[in-house]
C-alpha cells in the first residue's frame, strides 16, 4: 500500500483542499510539484509544510486557464520528475472571475470557469498520458451536484464547468483504461478553506450552522484532509480496478431528500 517514491502534481495546492491533499500524500512520501498561479507565498508554505509531512517536491505557478501556461506546466514537471504518477486537477478561477447569476453572466466569465476546468483537465490528461506509467491515477476535483441542480444560481458558470469536467473524466477513463491508468472524480461537499469558506464569515457559518443541525447525516462540514484522504485512496494500488466513478466526500449530505424537512426524514411525529 506504499505510496513512497510516486510523483505527483495537484493543481491549486497553495492553499485548501490542494493543501490538504499535498499534505496527505507527502505522509506517504510522495513528491508534489505544489502548482500556484497567484498565490507564491502560500505555495511556498504549502511546500514547507510537506517537508514537514515527510514528503518533498517544488513549487510551481501557471495559468490553467492558458494552454501555453499548462504545456510548460508538464515540460517543467517532466524535467524535474521525469515521469507522473499521479495527476489531481483542483484549480479554479477566484470567485470575482465567474460568480455571478445566470441572467448576468458574461460570456468571458463562462469562459474563465470552462477554461480553468474542462479545457485545462482535457490538456493536462492529455499531456500527463504521455509521461504517466501503466496504473497511474488521475483524479478531479469536482462538486458534481452543480452539474445536476440549479438552486445555487451564482455558481451557474462553475456549475456548467464542473459538468463538463465530470464528463471529460468518464471519457478519460475508458480511453486509459488499457493501460490501467484509473481516472476518477471526487465531488467535496461544503468544505472548511474551500469556496465555499472563504464565502463571508456569516454566509459561512449559516452554511456550518445548517450542516451540523443534521443536513449532512455527520453533523459537519468536510475539511480539505477529508478530500486528501480520499485522494489516498485512489492512489493505492487496491483501487486499481476503479475507474470512472464520483465519489462524494461529503459526510452523506449527497444522499439527503431536499423534498422533506429534517423533522419529518427523522421520523419525528410519527
Amino acid at each position: 500500500m506504499s505510496l513512497k517514491g510516486k510523483h505527483a502534481l495537484i493543481t491549486g495546492s497553495s492553499r485548501g483542499i490542494g493543501r490538504g491533499i499535498a499534505l496527505k500524500l507527502a505522509e506517504h512520501g510522495v513528491k508534489t510539484a505544489i502548482h500556484y498561479h497567484t498565490q507564491s507565498d502560500a505555495a511556498n508554505e504549502t511546500l514547507a509544510k510537506v517537508r514537514a509531512c515527510g514528503g518533498d517536491g517544488f513549487v510551481v505557478q501557471a495559468d490553467v486557464t492558458r494552454p501555453d501556461e499548462i504545456r510548460q506546466l508538464f515540460r517543467r514537471i517532466e524535467r524535474e520528475f521525469g515521469k507522473l504518477d499521479i495527476l489531481v486537477s483542483n484549480a479554479r478561477p477566484e470567485l470575482s472571475a465567474f460568480y455571478q447569476p445566470p441572467l448576468d453572466l458574461t460570456l468571458d466569465q463562462l469562459r474563465a470557469a470552462l477554461d480553468s476546468q474542462a479545457q485545462a483537465f482535457l490538456l493536462e490528461a492529455q499531456l500527463v498520458s504521455r509521461i504517466m506509467p501503466d496504473g497511474g491515477r488521475i483524479i478531479a476535483i469536482s462538486y458534481s451536484p452543480s452539474g445536476l441542480t440549479g438552486s445555487w444560481q451564482p455558481w451557474v458558470g462553475m456549475g456548467a464547468a464542473k459538468a463538463a469536467l465530470d464528463s471529460l473524466a468518464r471519457y478519460f477513463a475508458v480511453a486509459l483504461a488499457k493501460r490501467r491508468i484509473t481516472v476518477n472524480v471526487i465531488s467535496p461537499g461544503a468544505t472548511e478553506d474551500s469556496v465555499v469558506g472563504r464565502l463571508p464569515t456569516e454566509v459561512f457559518n449559516a452554511i456550518k450552522r445548517w450542516h451540523e443541525s443534521g443536513w449532512t447525516p455527520m453533523g459537519r462540514v468536510g475539511t480539505p484532509a477529508d478530500v486528501g484522504n480520499a485522494v489516498v485512496l485512489f492512489c493505492m494500488d487496491e483501487a486499481g480496478f476503479i475507474t470512472g466513478q464520483t465519489v462524494h466526500v461529503d459526510g452523506g449530505g449527497s444522499i439527503m431528500d431536499p423534498v422533506f424537512p429534517l423533522e419529518i426524514q427523522r421520523g419525528i411525529g410519527d
